[in-house]
């Protein structure tokens, strides 16, 4: 039985259980949770990112971007949220410079996604035209590992004054809107995933989909 994530958080608030990256409920004797955390870069909804990759079924806890690399558990993936106003063109986003070095899927949002580019030698700018709540985004050539299944035209959450102005070396364009060129992109290679909007956040049509996609990519690494 397929489960929005909705019905997933309500299932397991009655009955207890907890749902897998399929969003297949399960209840004991469940394969070993995947392990995906989230890096706390100031972002208003890192704990909304928390929940619902804890509501997939996956072991999650949030961190401080400050934390040591040698502190960090032993992770099936990792989610760099969003931040505050200019943080993602500042570099100064702890050590997630450190963390996109490892060896494992990595998501971006946000602020994320924007320090993500930077690192690898794209560049980001203050946004000609900001945009900030409900934002019509379209597909480029199917959207990629976290598109999949989702619509070519679809409605998502935006909530930033900056962009991506230059997609780095190795990455390709997966989402673009009117007044946004790269609402998302993708590195198979180095397996690396940015968004600019926020899926977390219920008026993203789609987000529950595209965190499942995550999920189910980092369980077949």
């Amino acid at each position: 039985m397929n489960l929005s994530i909705w019905e997933m958080m309500e299932l397991r608030q009655i009955h207890g259980l907890s749902a897998n990256a399929d969003g297949l409920v399960t209840g004991m004797g469940e394969p070993t949770k995947l392990v995906i955390d989230v890096v706390d870069n100031g972002g208003q909804w890192t704990h909304r990112e928390w929940r619902m990759l804890r509501y997939l079924g996956v072991d999650t806890q949030i961190i401080d971007n400050t934390t040591a690399i040698g502190d960090l558990r032993e992770l099936d993936g990792l989610l760099l949220s969003g931040g505050a106003a200019r943080v993602g063109l500042t570099g100064e986003l702890g050590n997630c410079a450190e963390y996109l070095e490892l060896d494992l899927p990595i998501l971006g949002i946000c602020a994320g996604h924007q320090f993500m580019a930077r690192h690898y030698g794209g560049d980001c700018e203050e946004a000609e035209s900001p945009e900030f709540g409900a934002m019509e985004i379209g597909l480029v050539d199917g959207g990629g590992i976290i598109f999949a299944g989702t619509p070519d035209k679809q409605i998502v959450w935006e909530s930033h004054n900056d962009e991506v102005t230059v997609v780095p070396e190795g990455f390709r364009i997966t989402a673009g809107s009117d007044s946004c060129q790269v609402q998302g992109m993708e590195d198979i290679e180095r397996r690396r995933f940015g968004l600019q909007f926020h899926p977390e956040v219920n008026d993203s049509e789609f987000g529950a989909d595209m965190m499942r996609n995550f999920v189910e990519y980092c369980g077949k690494q």
